[in-house]
C-alpha cells in the first residue's frame, strides 16, 4: 500500500507553466507534452515501433503478476515531480494498486506509488537520458529503466539520489536486463528482441 499523498503547493509561476502545458495539449493532440525542471517539453506522436516495444514490455510484466491485486502495469499515467510545477508521463510504470486514493493534480498522482518507469527513447532521446534521469532521481522513483534504441541498449538505473540514481546497469544485445525484485516480481527483459522490436540498426529512430 502507498503512503499518504504528499501536499505540493502550486501557484504563480508554476501555475502559468501548467497553463501552459494544458493549452499545448489541446491543440497538438497525440503529443506527449511535460514541464522538466521548469521547462516545458513537446515530443510528437511515438512511431508504431515504439509502441511494439512497449507491448513487448508489457508481456513479461504482465506474466510475472505485476497486473493484478498488489501492482497495476500501466502506459502513460502522470507522475507528480516534487518541485510542485514539473510533471512527466512516462511510457510504462509499475504503480501501487491504490494510485488512484494518490491523484494530486492535473492528473498525475503522487511519486511515491511509482515502483518503476520506463521510457523508450525516441527523437528526444537525450531528455530520457538527462533531464529525466535527475527528475526521476530525485522524485524518488526506485527504478528507472530505458530502452535505448538511438545507442542500442538497455539501461536500469536503481538506488536514487538527489541528483541522480547510484547504481546504473547497461546491458546490450545478447543480454538479459535484469529488474530487482523491489518491483515485486523477478523479470528478465531480452535486449535483442527489444531493440529488434524498437527497429534499430539503421542509427536513427523516429518519432
Amino acid at each position: 500500500m502507498s503512503a499518504a499523498a504528499v501536499e505540493h503547493p502550486c501557484d504563480g509561476e508554476a501555475r502559468k507553466l501548467l497553463k501552459e502545458a494544458d493549452r499545448l495539449m489541446e491543440q497538438l493532440p497525440g503529443h506527449r507534452v511535460e514541464i522538466i525542471g521548469g521547462v516545458i517539453t513537446v515530443a510528437p506522436p511515438p512511431d508504431s515501433n515504439h509502441a511494439v516495444v512497449l507491448t513487448n514490455l508489457m508481456l513479461p510484466l504482465l506474466s510475472a503478476g505485476l497486473h493484478g491485486d498488489e501492482t497495476n502495469v500501466l502506459q502513460g499515467i502522470g507522475l507528480w515531480l516534487p518541485d510542485g510545477e514539473d510533471y512527466a508521463i512516462p511510457d510504462l510504470a509499475v504503480v501501487d494498486a491504490d494510485a488512484d486514493e494518490h491523484l494530486i493534480e492535473f492528473n498525475c498522482y503522487d511519486p511515491r506509488v511509482f515502483r518503476l518507469v520506463l521510457e523508450v527513447t525516441s527523437s528526444n532521446y537525450r531528455n530520457d537520458l538527462r533531464n529525466k534521469v535527475t527528475a526521476y532521481a530525485k522524485a524518488g522513483i526506485p527504478v528507472y529503466v530505458i530502452v535505448d534504441r538511438h545507442h542500442t541498449r538497455v539501461h536500469v538505473l536503481t538506488d536514487p539520489l538527489t541528483d541522480g540514481y547510484d547504481r546504473h546497469e547497461v546491458y546490450a544485445p545478447g543480454q538479459q536486463a535484469v529488474l530487482p525484485d523491489s518491483i515485486g516480481a523477478e523479470v528478465k527483459l531480452d535486449v535483442a528482441e527489444l531493440l529488434k522490436a524498437g527497429g534499430t540498426g539503421t542509427g536513427t529512430v523516429s518519432g
